[in-house]
């Protein structure tokens, strides 16, 4: 697991990146705040109250020397913040109600991000997933190409590195949703130097049962194929077909992924919430996540059960997504 940090640390080093946490009440986001300002690989910046802020961190024994403050009741853009803010959601908010609206730590937050006064934002250690994804989809957007994000686990043991998505987000997605997760989740892959061998994961393989579920799998697979000749992927597969050789040879032998896939792409939210919590509880791999993809601008989610380590760890993931 130190491996992969130090991995993404080296490639946000001295690049300056900014990464917002509407939550600055909370004493787990400023614990982690202090790590991440005292280390230097990310300037965080806490949303709130300067006084109560500090008084809490002060309570709590945390240096916030390293540590942007900003309050959206003193804050100096707003008027700005305000005006494109309005201009973003097309005129389904008028100037009165935005400045209400973005009196929300979330909205606040996510408007310094697409102003490009810092380059991520984590949230989620209070809020609940919608309260912090809701404003992102509303001013960040997805990428050309994309209509929904996506979320992934990056699955790790000793040496192994998988990628499995989506398990946060898309509950039952059809077959255009299905092949922009893959394509997104193969961009994940390479921001963690995996080299992406993608597997679009079904109860059947190569046709081994027909079903509108499988091929609801295979038609994804035509889709990336046609936008991401680049890539490497194949499907549907069942999981030993993707992963062990052997079973490979004797299931899918024309396959190029030769069982040695390490980006699954699960066909249901239902398929892939399982099945990273049984690689996490009974296969010994540490699940890191969940990692949202799919934005123009990286926003990352935290469970509320999370503690100050989980917030450090995606602050700097958020980071790194960050980089071009």
């Amino acid at each position: 697991m130190s491996d992969l940090f130090d991995t993404l640390k080296g490639k946000i080093e001295g690049k300056g990146k900014r990464i917002v946490f509407p939550e600055a009440g909370d004493e787990r986001i400023l614990t982690a705040a202090g790590r991440l300002g005292s280390e230097g690989y990310v300037r965080p910046v806490l949303v709130g109250n300067e006084d109560e802020v500090k008084q809490k961190a002060e309570t709590n024994g945390v240096d916030l020397s390293s540590v942007d403050i900003v309050d959206p009741e003193t804050y100096g853009n707003m008027d700005d913040m305000v005006r494109l803010f309005v201009d973003r959601r097309k005129g389904k908010a008028s100037e009165e109600e935005a400045r209400d609206i973005l009196k929300d730590g979330n909205y606040f937050g996510t408007m310094l991000v697409y102003m490009n006064e810092a380059d991520g934002l984590v949230s989620g250690a209070v809020h609940s997933t919608g309260d912090t994804v809701r404003p992102a989809l509303q001013i960040i957007k997805t990428k050309e190409g994309i209509n929904k994000t996506s979320g992934v686990f990056v699955m790790v043991r000793d040496e192994e590195k998988y990628i499995f998505a989506d398990c946060a987000i898309n509950i039952s997605p059809d077959s255009q949703d299905l092949a922009e997760i893959a394509m997104a989740s193969a961009d994940t892959a390479a921001l963690f130097d995996i080299d992406p061998r993608v597997a679009m994961l079904s109860f059947s393989t190569k046709g081994s049962a027909v079903s509108p579920e499988t091929e609801k799998v295979g038609e994804a697979l035509e889709i990336v194929k046609e936008q991401r000749s680049d890539l490497l992927i194949d499907g549907e597969f069942q999981f030993d077909a993707a992963f062990v050789p052997s079973v490979a040879e004797k299931k899918a032998p024309d396959s190029p992924l030769e069982g040695k896939a390490n980006t699954f792409i699960f066909p249901s939210l239902e398929a892939g919430n399982i099945g990273y919590k049984i690689a996490q509880r009974l296969g010994g791999f540490d699940a890191v996540g969940p990692v949202l993809q799919g934005l123009n601008q990286p926003v990352n989610d935290l469970s509320r059960g999370c503690n100050a380590d989980d917030v450090y760890k995606l602050a700097i993931i958020t980071a790194a997504q960050s980089v071009e």
